[in-house]
């Protein structure tokens, strides 16, 4: 079933790229005076606070995951493109929800992330090896881009080489679309999700007979209840996978690096001296800097939880990145602090039975693309000249940077 896609750019009204890439201002003023807000444009309740958010994510009782429109649409309206039934994890609610869980989580176990973290050390180490000092760099091009697809690529055990088709596919099958383009993007989603699955189901099915130590072949071996995967279903839900362990780690590489060079430049320092704060920087970048985490619910039964009368069917959107900045919770949110206490409490990844799969990976990948990144790299310095409109796209994840020049200092 294809969802009508509610148009959140109506609610927030930003005036610019970069007014949407880093909107702490609108968040102060929502998490202040409208912290529970009703739009009636988009026929939407819209919530803020901290403890707000967390309710509607993991009190699925009230809060449905299931309903006929959403804030966000990807993959491609033909059968290669679409997530199959049983894997369409963000879209039902526990019970059922439960087993389909279990069969996606054999890709994310904690015996993998172990194997899998020399494997990411080594891509990380191999982007960052050839930088010199006294140059300048697009750490977009260098890093934030060619990282998550060379390991996503590594982890579903394709060759690093295919890397690059990996992420053109996301870029495309990722993409928002306006009313004025949607007929043309849907064609250019149907027509990526075929190559994307032309390329795949062959490999698959090899992987099948010969399996290796990769995610394809933990999800085609994985069993509950006696349910197993077809080679169809491994290829459909890898693109879903592709795309969330793709585009929203190139944002935060890019974004945390913006962050360095223009809001925290005494933390790269500390970060040199002590690269084992890694971690540390990682959690306060997901919740500082991370600006497009919302997901959206169905009222299931009438309630009063938020203190509003919400009937059954309404559509409630809960702003994480905004209650990521609640001063209810995080003291002096709207500075960076990598040393706060509580900065792993952040709802970037979500909540509740929802909370993302992926987040154990995603955290381990940027540590150790951050850690590599400051025990090779001396120092950094913003370009003066950057103009940030300029090089800001819409993307899944709100705006992200398309360029962003760094100077490399000598030590």
């Amino acid at each position: 079933m294809y969802k009508e896609v509610i148009t959140v750019h109506e609610i927030s009204r930003f005036q610019s790229r970069s007014e949407e890439f880093f909107p702490l201002e609108w968040y102060r003023k929502m998490l202040s005076e409208h912290p529970v807000y009703y739009h009636e444009g988009t026929d939407t309740w819209n919530v803020f606070r901290y403890d707000d958010v967390k309710q509607v994510l993991s009190k699925h009782e009230y809060f449905s995951s299931e309903g006929s429109r959403t804030t966000v649409l990807v993959g491609a309206k033909n059968r290669e493109g679409t997530p199959p039934d049983k894997l369409n994890v963000s879209s039902i609610d526990p019970p059922r929800h439960l087993k389909s869980r279990s069969l996606l989580s054999a890709a994310f176990t904690p015996r993998s992330l172990k194997n899998w973290e020399p494997r990411i050390s080594n891509i990380a180490k191999r982007l960052v090896e050839d930088i010199e000092p006294n140059t300048t760099i697009d750490i977009v091009q260098a890093l934030a881009t060619p990282l998550p697809a060379m390991v996503m690529a590594d982890l579903l055990g394709i060759p690093l080489t295919d890397s690059g088709l990996f992420k053109s596919w996301v870029d495309i099958l990722f993409q928002p679309a306006s009313e004025e383009n949607a007929e043309e993007i849907e064609m250019k989603k149907q027509a990526a999700a075929q190559e994307y699955y032309q390329f795949l189901y062959p490999m698959v099915v090899h992987k099948r007979t010969h399996p290796g130590d990769d995610i394809i072949s933990d999800l085609l071996n994985v069993e509950v209840d006696g349910e197993r995967f077809t080679e169809d279903e491994v290829v459909r839900t890898s693109m879903l996978l592709l795309g969330a362990g793709i585009e929203t780690t190139s944002h935060t590489i890019s974004s945390m690096f913006y962050s360095f060079l223009n809001e925290g430049k005494p933390l790269y320092d500390q970060l040199r001296k002590d690269p084992s704060l890694a971690p540390q920087a990682v959690e306060e970048m997901l919740r500082y800097r991370f600006h497009c985490s919302k997901r959206h619910r169905t009222v299931k039964q009438d309630n009063n939880l938020l203190g509003v009368d919400m009937k059954k069917g309404d559509v409630v959107i809960a702003w994480m990145s905004a209650a990521n900045m609640d001063e209810r919770m995080f003291e002096n949110p709207f500075e960076i602090n990598i040393h706060r206490a509580n900065n792993k409490k952040h709802l970037t990844f979500g909540n509740g039975p929802h909370f993302c799969l992926g987040a154990p990976l995603a955290r381990m990948e940027l540590s150790i693309a951050l850690r590599a990144f400051v025990e090779k790299v001396p120092g950094i310095e913003a370009v003066e000249t950057f103009d940030l409109e300029r090089h800001l796209t819409t993307s899944a994840v709100g705006q992200s940077l398309t360029h962003l020049p760094v100077k490399i200092l000598q030590s």
